[in-house]
């Protein structure tokens, strides 16, 4: 072992949302299980949430561990627990978690002086965190949840702004100086990237704060987006070190999702093998009541096997009990499962009878979805996943997309563009079907997911950007050393 002067000390610092916590947490357990000193910090019921994997890190001898703040619940208004953002059920409950997210920073600032870190390595949404490395004098990296290509499409539209002379917010526009023809409409941006908004200065200090960062990690990896990976560097001039996909790298080997309830097992296991879709929109997406029924009757028109994820928010009360009656008649036909609220995802995509999946294009499903080679049904809803589709379906052409147009959060107000039953039939037919399009999706999907599976292993590219990066804060730590 090194000794304590000259192990590495790094702290990781995740935003309170799915989406973002999950890859900074494992990509935090690579770098501990790589002889790394790791602190994560986060608010109590944030670190319940992967407690387990870092206690089983733990037994595994890695040096890891939380270090926790107080979230807080009161000043802002918020019953206890409610920490996530995934935790908001109306818009002025988002926002009181919002703001108690912000006020986390004199904290968080005490504890980088105690702890006199050799490395900060933080979520984006904490721009001020290139100030408080400054203050230290170490690197801080800013850690990215999403791919090259929304980074790189999403700058060059800040830049040119090709969509401030349409006639309409429905007419489509190329994306200005990106390797591929793509095109978008104003509807499908962010609304901050759309017009000016309350977000939009918000964005530009992050964006700001990106500049003035050491490098950028990214949870992806050279076979999948190398073009983007080499034209972020080339645009925005610093480093950038892919080490995805994290997920499948720290999980390799050990399932946590082993709790899977043995009647949805059985289910799975009396199916053809690429038979089932699997549809789930993530931690953040809210349906419509008229959304659901349109999926379900989608669904069921398609004749396909199909394993549905529902949150208990989605439908608002289920006008009726329209969705218990439809999953009472799939049990009955046998040919859909529904899962209310928490699904085993990476065991049902790891089936062999899952040969497909309807994805809202957040960037950790598609993933989890690529690395097991799978091919995807898009249907993006908000944020950056209308350029992932993109991705998915113009460059690596191992989506169908379904047809959604509008990029709407849900707490946001305005009309709910509803995609149709026949919509949805006609996407599912062709992704499960057996046309010459059908098969082309899924041989790449799955060279893909070879990719991904080698990137991760030793002497896997990923693996190697791994490597070099520890490398690399470990002789800046030893000069630092010298000169003081």
């Amino acid at each position: 072992m090194e000794t304590q002067s000259q192990q590495l000390n790094v702290i990781f610092l995740p935003h309170p949302t799915p989406g973002h916590m999950n890859p900074v947490v494992d990509t935090a357990r690579l770098f501990a299980k790589h002889g790394v000193n790791v602190t994560i910090i986060a608010t109590k019921s944030n670190a319940l949430i992967f407690k387990k994997a870092i206690d089983s890190d733990l037994c595994s001898g890695y040096s890891i561990r939380t270090c926790l703040i107080q979230f807080p619940s009161a000043e802002v208004g918020l019953p206890d627990g409610v920490e996530n953002i995934k935790d908001a059920t109306s818009h002025e409950m988002l926002g009181k978690i919002v703001r108690g997210i912000a006020m986390l920073q004199d904290q968080i600032e005490l504890l980088f002086e105690d702890m006199q870190p050799d490395c900060i390595v933080s979520d984006m949404l904490y721009p001020w965190t290139v100030e408080s490395a400054a203050k230290l004098g170490i690197p801080r990296i800013y850690y990215y949840s999403s791919s090259y290509f929304a980074t790189c499409a999403a700058h060059f539209i800040k830049k040119h702004k090709p969509h401030e002379n349409l006639v309409s917010d429905r007419n489509s526009f190329s994306i200005p100086g990106i390797p591929h023809n793509i095109e978008i409409t104003s509807l499908q941006l962010q609304e901050w990237e759309r017009t000016r908004h309350e977000y939009t200065d918000y964005f530009d200090v992050i964006y700001e704060s990106e500049g003035r960062s050491y490098g950028t990690l990214y949870n992806s990896f050279h076979e999948l987006e190398g073009d983007y990976e080499q034209l972020y560097k080339s645009t925005k001039g610093i480093k950038a070190w892919s080490v995805g996909p994290v997920s499948a790298s720290i999980n390799k080997g050990h399932n946590e999702d082993l709790a899977i309830d043995s009647e949805l097992l059985n289910w799975l296991n009396s199916k053809p093998n690429d038979s089932v879709l699997y549809v789930s929109f993530g931690s953040l997406t809210r349906l419509p009541h008229a959304q659901i029924v349109e999926i379900a009757h989608g669904l069921e028109n398609s004749g396909h096997n199909f394993i549905w994820v529902v949150r208990k928010k989605d439908g608002e009360g289920d006008e009726d009990g329209f969705l218990k009656d439809f999953e009472q008649r799939m049990k009955e036909n046998k040919k859909g499962y529904i899962i209310w609220n928490w699904a085993p995802q990476l065991l049902i995509l790891n089936h062999p009878a899952t040969g497909g999946i309807v994805t809202h294009c957040g960037w950790n499903s598609i993933l989890e979805s690529l690395s097991v080679g799978l091919p995807m049904v898009t249907w993006p809803m908000f944020a950056e996943q209308f350029y992932n589709e993109k991705l998915l379906v113009d460059v690596l052409k191992i989506g169908a997309p379904v047809g959604s147009k509008v990029n709407k959060f849900w707490s946001s107000k305005g009309e709910d563009a509803v995609v149709t039953r026949e919509e949805i039939t006609k996407v599912v037919t062709l992704l499960m079907g057996r046309e010459e399009e059908s098969i082309e999706m899924r041989r790449k999907a799955r060279k893909l997911g070879d990719a991904a599976k080698k990137t991760i292993e030793v002497g896997g590219l990923s693996y190697k950007n791994l490597m070099q990066l520890i490398d690399e804060l470990k002789s800046l730590k030893m000069s630092k050393g010298h000169e003081e």
